[in-house]
């Protein structure tokens, strides 16, 4: 008997689009998979939503990115009807998508993190945070949507405070130069690094990630093979302290000149974007496991979490990958 599965995609932040468009692809592979499939448009209508989701479907996938959608809200909806979901669940996506709260974490594990924190608009205009160049970001949002660089000749810093929309705050860190690395980890087993070249002025923004078709993803990343293990290992130790569950993507600067020291956390995506394409599904597949394998494997795991869980606890769930121990190779 085929299992009834609900995709969520849409959503009412600035990711709806890159949600429905994405969403396309995994509808595509659950249905080849043989799911009994329905698509639910996730609006701000609450209500329509439950209503939806009336009968219970036996699981449901959610490719919502962004607020309401990755950081606890809609996992608590679907924790208390008691609906399994893919990827993680309430506290787990709450405390990844604070930006600050998951760089404590992580550096309570030995994880490296970028120097900085919260500051308020004052402390961002007063520039009292960390010397320029340094990176002004939300610390609760996703897909690179409103990231900004301050390099030592800009002048465009006053724009920014005046145009920011994410409220009194926001995230200051320091800009590392060098290399954007990005490691996928599944069922807590670290996938692979890769390298992600952009041409959009040296970060991987919302342009990079979904409108330059010039960026480069190069997996397996060519760096020297201690980087590559730590970046491994440290992807790990984020994922399973924090209780991930699922899919989820760390991801990481290098510093090439400063060799393994140059190697800092900045965040971890507990919903990536999902094509075969997409930069955490291309490491499984990098693994032996298809596009279509791996949005069964997610169904497959979805659990009804915990409104409170404790982090920190690996998930039982085997490896699915066929080609065991690839993914510690960096070349």
């Amino acid at each position: 008997m085929k299992k009834n599965v609900t995709l969520l995609v849409g959503g009412w932040n600035s990711e709806r689009e890159v949600s429905v468009n994405k969403g396309k692809h995994v509808e595509a592979a659950l249905l080849e998979a043989g799911y009994d499939l329905t698509v639910v448009d996730v609006t701000q209508d609450i209500p329509k939503l439950i209503q939806d989701l009336t009968p219970k479907p036996e699981a449901v996938f959610n490719n919502l990115h962004g607020r309401i959608g990755e950081d606890g809200v809609i996992q608590s909806l679907l924790t208390l009807l008691e609906i399994p979901y893919s990827h993680s669940g309430v506290m787990a996506s709450a405390m990844a998508m604070d930006k600050i709260m998951a760089k404590r974490i992580a550096q309570s594990v030995g994880v490296p993190v970028a120097k900085g924190g919260l500051a308020t608009k004052g402390e961002v205009n007063a520039e009292s945070v960390v010397p320029r160049p340094y990176v002004v970001k939300p610390y609760d949002g996703g897909s690179s949507v409103d990231i900004f660089i301050i390099k030592e000749n800009d002048n465009h810093l006053d724009t920014v405070i005046q145009n920011w929309s994410y409220g009194e705050h926001a995230m200051v860190e320091e800009y590392i130069a060098g290399k954007e690395l990005t490691v996928a980890v599944l069922d807590g087993k670290a996938q692979a690094v890769t390298d992600i070249i952009s041409h959009t002025g040296g970060f991987f923004d919302y342009e990079a990630k979904y409108e330059d078709e010039r960026t480069e993803l190069v997996l397996p990343a060519k760096i020297p093979q201690d980087v590559y293990d730590a970046a491994l290992d440290y992807a790990e130790r984020v994922y399973n302290v924090l209780g991930c569950n699922g899919l989820a993507r760390c991801d990481f600067r290098f510093d090439d000149e400063k060799g393994i020291d140059g190697l800092c956390f900045l965040e971890i995506n507990t919903q990536p974007g999902l094509t075969a394409e997409s930069i955490g599904p291309s490491q499984c597949v990098y693994n032996g496991m298809s596009f279509v394998q791996l949005c069964s494997h997610l169904v497959e795991t979805a659990k009804c979490h915990g409104l409170i869980e404790s982090p920190g606890k690996k998930s039982n769930n085997a490896n699915p990958s066929s080609n065991d121990g690839a993914h510690r190779q960096s070349a």
